[in-house]
């Protein structure tokens, strides 16, 4: 009862017991950078307070961005692989019987979870006090927070992003959903248009198919998640079509009406004006830095030109008593680059540090089905570097975990190095290919080459032995082996 009570009463006190000459970390923001930070800070023998402002405590993952999307992401999928499944002899089907419960239940599940992963982990920490309100900075000493003036040693920006709403003419009265307000909704659309075509635009683009809405897809640029290479990407899309999305690709949106209780969004693609109407629109365009009314300009914290804040490797910004981690940073917008981040924030702020992050071998993962991932360089980003490189690419269609489970769909690519075949980073496109992320993510940490990967024991008919088998296909066709023939 105790963290409830500090969630509801805007202002949880320092419950005493700190030493009086501790160091006092004051951090701007309420997510995981946040909380790692004020954790490590705790073990450190410092004090910290958070402070958090908008989003409930838990900030964007738990509230409004991988939680509930990953829930609902895969009560769609159960319903989708009901429907679907491949499989002779057996007659199935499902469908969305009671939407408003399926989000209900996506709430519970949020509620639960902000409990117990934040509001109770600081609890009993007497060290970590809990605010709630807007923090401005007064000084590089000082902020003001609901009239309380708060003072710091050291201080870190962890406010966190929210979505970019692009000045499209109209959108603002037409209305728009984004990942905020999407996973809300009371009631199914019938309809979706979907402006965006990268991480978030496809997650919840294909949810909300699955689910049973019509949905379309329009993406500025000429292929969907456009900084990966084209084998992925253009698969993907297939996929997706498959399924019955509508994906438009070389769309400049032009402006946005309301007409007949529809939302109609005229473009230009190519040289053809057209007209795309939906029910309703999600806006999944990018992220804009939490950062408005901060006072950054009092403590010579400098943003770039987008408002994210600039800070070196160590994480210290511009003024070297204010730290910055997180997605407010512009950068890596991961829930555990953040939490690492604000950690080593905390390290550095609070001893003087200078360690420095190291993301040579950060795996991500994008919740479509399939899933796409990678960690490393890929093919393009290797040259780019001047390395010569090898790239082996092994379809599904050769896996037998694959095969037996009637989803063939995707392929495995390693990129390793020509001379050294040291393994240097992996695109995954698969169902439940996130899963085969972490040995190829040590594998390039503790420089293990592709023969050494090739020659490793991988149990039969698992989804890991597709790593062992694209490392054959650097010097195999696996599709003439016998079964666990290497």
């Amino acid at each position: 009862m105790r963290s409830k009570m500090m969630a509801e009463s805007g202002c949880c006190v320092a419950r005493g017991n700190e030493p009086e000459d501790a160091l006092h970390l004051v951090i701007l923001g309420g997510g995981s950078a946040a909380f790692a930070a004020a954790i490590r800070a705790s073990e450190l023998g410092a004090r910290a307070t958070i402070v958090n402002d908008g989003l409930p405590t838990g900030g964007t993952c738990v509230n409004v961005g991988c939680v509930p999307s990953k829930t609902l992401i895969r009560a769609a999928e159960v319903l989708h692989r009901a429907n679907r499944h491949g499989f002779a002899g057996i007659r199935s089907s499902a469908e969305v019987a009671d939407f408003s419960a399926v989000i209900g239940q996506k709430r519970e599940l949020v509620e639960q979870l902000r409990q117990a992963k934040y509001l109770d982990v600081i609890a009993d920490v007497p060290t970590i006090r809990l605010v709630q309100g807007r923090a401005r900075f007064v000084s590089d000493r000082e902020v003001a927070v609901n009239g309380e003036q708060i003072q710091g040693d050291r201080f870190l920006i962890a406010t966190g992003a929210t979505s970019f709403v692009p000045p499209v003419e109209g959108l603002a009265t037409a209305g728009y959903l984004t990942n905020e307000s999407a996973f809300e909704l009371e009631h199914l659309p019938e309809s979706l248009i979907v402006l965006g075509g990268r991480y978030i635009a496809l997650e919840t683009a294909q949810m909300f198919a699955r689910l049973g809405s019509r949905v379309t897809i329009l993406q500025r640029s000429d292929r969907i998640l456009p900084t990966e290479t084209p084998d992925l990407t253009d698969a993907l899309s297939g996929f997706l079509r498959e399924e019955g999305l509508q994906v438009e690709t070389g769309v400049a949106v032009e402006s946005v009406r309301r007409e007949d209780g529809m939302a109609a969004v005229e473009v230009v693609q190519g040289e053809t004006k057209r007209t795309y109407r939906a029910s309703q629109i999600l806006v999944a365009t990018g992220r804009r830095p939490n950062t408005d009314g901060l006072g950054l300009e009092l403590v010579g914290v400098e943003p770039d030109r987008r408002g994210f804040i600039r800070a070196d490797e160590t994480l210290r910004t511009s003024n070297p008593h204010v730290f910055a981690a997180g997605d407010v940073l512009g950068e890596r917008m991961f829930v555990y680059t953040a939490a690492y981040e604000g950690a080593l924030a905390a390290e550095n702020a609070l001893q003087d540090g200078s360690r420095t992050r190291d993301y040579t071998a950060l795996p991500w993962v994008i919740f479509t089905d399939p899933q796409v991932a990678g960690v490393g360089l890929d093919e393009r980003q290797a040259t780019e570097q001047g390395l010569v490189v090898d790239v082996a690419t092994l379809p599904m269609s050769h896996v037998p975990r694959c095969i037996a489970a009637r989803d063939t769909r995707g392929f495995v690519k390693l990129i390793r190095e020509a001379s050294t075949d040291r393994l240097l980073g992996a695109r995954i496109l698969a169902p439940e290919g996130s899963e085969l992320l972490m040995e190829l993510s040590l594998a390039i940490k503790h420089k293990i080459t592709a023969g050494e990967l090739a020659s490793s024991f991988h149990p039969y008919l698992t989804l890991g032995e597709a790593n062992k088998l694209a490392a054959l296909t650097f010097g195999k066709d696996v599709s003439k082996l016998s079964c666990c023939a290497t």
